[in-house]
């Protein structure tokens, strides 16, 4: 009993935990908002008009994820382990996400109603505006905070754009009762103008004003698309059975499984929230090699790892809560979440190995890794979901997320081989030069 208290103590007073309690409970809180907002949102605009403003999204969303061109990563890799970089990174990470983002804001505005005759120029200039630059500058902002360690501020931030569009559409809702696509993107543009305001400012008030370097800017662009093609193969593997099952028409189908993949996340919060909280730490670490963030890595799937496997028995236990919920027509949402409830385990080993390799300096590597899954995933789905409709897409999630895992594990374990035969190599040269 007394050991228990003890541990429980340290974590408890651990920052490491504080950090990512702050973090589980931002994303804990957006995730409700975000219930509501879906919620409020459907009924505002209707399903036909839902449906031009979803698509909108989606296609901008294709080219937004490039707008910070991994500048992002770059900044944490960069800022975490020595601070005072932070005006030259947090400079250029701005200039490169408003430079490609105006970019793509001008070139989908233009292309976008030639691809979708629904979507008109107004309407995909304020989507455009507000996920291209408005978006990506609030998710640069918190990273700074999560460079420095001040998680509840990035929670803050994630908090208040889902807390001000559920009010805002709930406001709308009252008000008008039933509005378009094009007065609901205004809407949103204005919400996430708001947010990135903030967020700005807060970073400017707390750690001053950014600088450039051209220099620095040409030198980490090579690693900063690395880290922007890795966010796109992590999209195409989470994402690409949902396009596939609404492609092939299955929309009930699509349904049952998107509802139980949206609890999996949720239960994954836990461990995101952890991985969060560590991420500086790893940047940190990698300053002394490859071993030293292996090390960290087995120290933080220890704690990923339990809670990953009690979200599974809750899952398994909780399912046939759904329907009680949703309606029966999610009954089958119950099986589902029950194949799917290892996910989190999964992602917990995936997540620790392969924050190491990043932080190792290692990227294109775990790169690798996720491609080859992303590949294996959308090959797969050309079978299983044709034939076997959501279980297929639940059977090739846990085959993906398993076998990124294995990857992300093996690349870590064979750096770690390759560096201690490096060392020992070192040691014995010089020993031998000793002798002569």
């Amino acid at each position: 009993m007394d050991r228990f208290r003890r541990e429980w103590g340290s974590i408890c007073h651990s920052s490491l935990a504080r950090n990512a309690g702050w973090m589980f409970l931002g994303q804990g809180l957006s995730i409700i908002c975000q219930g509501a907002y879906f919620i409020l949102l459907g009924r505002l605009l209707g399903s036909t008009e839902y449906g031009i403003y979803v698509g909108a999204v989606a296609m901008v969303s294709i080219l937004s994820q490039y707008s910070p061109l991994g500048s992002h990563s770059v900044f944490l890799r960069y800022v975490s382990p020595d601070p005072k970089n932070f005006a030259l990174y947090w400079g250029n990470s701005l200039v490169t996400t408003v430079t490609l983002g105006s970019l793509f804001v001008a070139l989908l505005t233009w292309a976008g109603p030639h691809i979708a005759h629904s979507y008109s120029s107004a309407m995909l200039l304020c989507v455009a505006l507000g996920d291209c630059l408005c978006a990506q500058l609030t998710a640069a902002a918190g990273h700074v905070f999560q460079a420095f360690e001040k998680m509840h501020i990035t929670a803050g931030l994630s908090l208040l754009v889902n807390l001000l569009r559920t009010l805002l559409a709930g406001l709308m809702l009252w008000r008008l009762h039933h509005g378009t696509a094009s007065q609901w993107a205004i809407s949103a543009l204005i919400v996430s103008s708001i947010a990135a305001c903030t967020a700005l400012a807060l970073v400017t008030w707390l750690y001053g004003k950014p600088a450039f370097s051209m220099l620095l800017l040409r030198r980490r662009m090579g690693e900063g698309i690395v880290f922007a093609l890795s966010y796109s193969t992590t999209g195409v593997y989470n994402n690409i059975d949902k396009a596939m099952l609404g492609h092939y028409g299955m929309n009930a189908a699509n349904g049952i499984y998107t509802m139980a993949y949206r609890v999996i996340d949720v239960c994954t919060m836990p461990i995101i929230s952890v991985q969060a909280a560590a991420f500086p730490r790893f940047f940190r670490k990698g300053v002394d090699g490859v071993r030293s963030t292996a090390e960290y890595s087995v120290r933080i799937v220890k704690r990923t790892a339990p809670l990953a496997l009690l979200s599974a028995v809750a899952m398994l236990l909780a399912a046939p809560i759904i329907p009680h919920l949703l309606g029966k027509g999610f009954g089958e949402s119950v099986l589902a979440l029950r194949w799917l409830c290892l996910l989190p385990f999964f992602r917990s080993f995936q997540l620790s190995a392969g924050d190491a390799v990043t932080a190792a300096g290692h990227q294109k590597l775990r790169l690798g890794s996720q491609a080859a899954a992303a590949a294996f995933n959308l090959g797969i789905n050309l079978y299983l979901i044709p034939h076997y409709s959501w279980r297929g897409a639940a059977w090739s999630s846990l085959a993906t997320d398993g076998m990124l895992a294995a990857f992300n594990w093996t690349v870590l374990l064979w750096l770690t081989s390759e560096n201690g035969l490096q060392s020992k190599s070192r040691s014995y040269l010089i020993d031998t030069n000793r002798t002569k």
